[in-house]
């Protein structure tokens, strides 16, 4: 799904009524109803009305899920929209799904990886780098430490912390 964005998953029936409970990756987690019908990961178009929060999400009503059964068969699946719904950003501001798949380079070029996963634990957004044979670093995504981010070079510069990197300033390590 390249031109669409992934705004929430389902995580199982809400009630006894065929609703469903949400959880919505959106800025305005409340807003995931605004956006048009939403498509799941199997191609099924559901109009998604906003009930009322609940813990961990939303209760949802989903079109075409008749009862409990059905919205729990729907489980894990994720719900998105057509990137043409969603608002255009202000230039330092990004979709997570755009920075999935960039190339990461440190100020000299250098090939860090790519970026993997962005994850938000609450406290600002951390990029999921992954170096060629290496395992995944977490990046803060701030202006400081990623100071370019260029879609359409599909590419971002990191200026990473001393140490953040393996190998990064071995050469200076105490005797």
């Amino acid at each position: 799904m390249k031109d669409h964005v992934c705004l929430g998953a389902i995580m199982g029936s809400y009630g006894v009524r065929g609703d469903a409970r949400v959880k919505s990756f959106c800025a305005d987690p409340s807003a995931i109803g605004d956006y048009g019908p939403l498509t799941d990961d199997q191609g099924q178009s559901y109009k998604v009305t906003v009930l009322r929060p609940v813990k961990g999400g939303y209760a949802v009503r989903l079109s075409g899920v008749p009862h409990k059964e059905a919205a729990d068969a729907l489980k894990g699946r994720r719900l998105w929209a057509p990137r043409s719904a969603l608002p255009t950003l202000p230039d330092d501001e990004f979709y997570h799904s755009d920075l999935i798949g960039l190339t990461a380079v440190d100020t000299g070029g250098a090939d860090l990886g790519r970026v993997h996963a962005v994850h938000d634990h609450g406290a600002g957004d951390l990029l999921e780098v992954r170096p060629k044979g290496g395992k995944p670093i977490l990046v803060p995504f701030t202006q400081a430490i990623v100071p370019t981010v260029d879609l359409a070079a599909k590419r971002l510069v990191i200026d990473p912390p001393h140490g953040l990197f393996p190998g990064e300033g071995e050469e200076d390590a105490p005797t």
